[in-house]
């Protein structure tokens, strides 16, 4: 039996532009001015990695205690620009008619609680629901400790797991966790790009991939 995974921000919940604000604020707060079109390439990606590039962008150098504060901002700037994070169109269905179905499935999000809180609870996942986040001894996108975290929670083989993401970290880190991709274009990728990154097929939206679940081999 197939096993799906979720990316969560921009592919369940409408997040991807208040990470943007968020990270640019904080950022900005450190000296770190960086244009939000660059940044919104980076959502979905670890926050390390947005840091660096950021650094990188700004020709700035943060101590690690600053880079750590920026990351603490973002959290604390995401929660106050998205309280209520509102899911996509077909994130909840989608959950209701997997469980229903018994199909397999979980979350694996770059992103960690609290700051997910909110997402969770607006696409409606059971305290039941796996849900792997990105951090601790996990790295987030694109390596593929998420995804392969996942497949071992769910006892699924790499081969049966399907990982439905916006962007094209999402799709780079399951071709490095051996797993066929799909994209959605709910988080402002083009369908081109998520196709160079290495997804399947891109669907417009969760909705969309519901109508089509056959293409992926999954019968509801």
């Amino acid at each position: 039996m197939h096993a799906l995974l979720f990316d969560l921000d921009g592919t369940l919940v409408d997040t991807v532009y208040a990470h943007v604000l968020a990270w640019q604020q904080a950022l900005g707060e450190m000296g770190v001015a960086v244009d939000g079109y660059r940044l919104h390439r980076h959502v979905g990606s670890s926050g390390g990695l947005i840091v660096r590039f950021a650094q990188r962008q700004a020709g700035r150098q943060l101590s690690a205690e600053q880079a750590e504060t920026v990351e603490r901002r973002h959290s604390e700037l995401f929660r106050q620009i998205a309280p209520r994070p509102r899911p996509l169109p077909g994130a909840v269905e989608a959950f209701r008619v997997l469980r229903d179905a018994r199909i397999p499935h979980a979350i694996a999000t770059a992103s960690y609680r609290p700051i997910i809180d909110g997402s969770l609870d607006a696409v409606g996942v059971g305290p039941d629901a796996i849900v792997v986040e990105g951090k601790g001894a996990l790295q987030g996108k694109p390596e593929p400790d998420l995804f392969l975290a996942s497949r071992a929670r769910l006892a699924a083989l790499a081969e049966d797991c399907i990982v439905v993401g916006d962007a094209v970290w999402d799709h780079v880190a399951a071709r490095r966790a051996g797993m066929l991709s799909v994209g959605v274009l709910t988080g402002g990728y083009g369908e081109e790009e998520l196709y160079h990154a290495g997804a399947f097929r891109v669907y417009h939206n969760i909705a969309d991939l519901l109508e089509n679940p056959d293409e992926l081999g999954i019968l509801l």
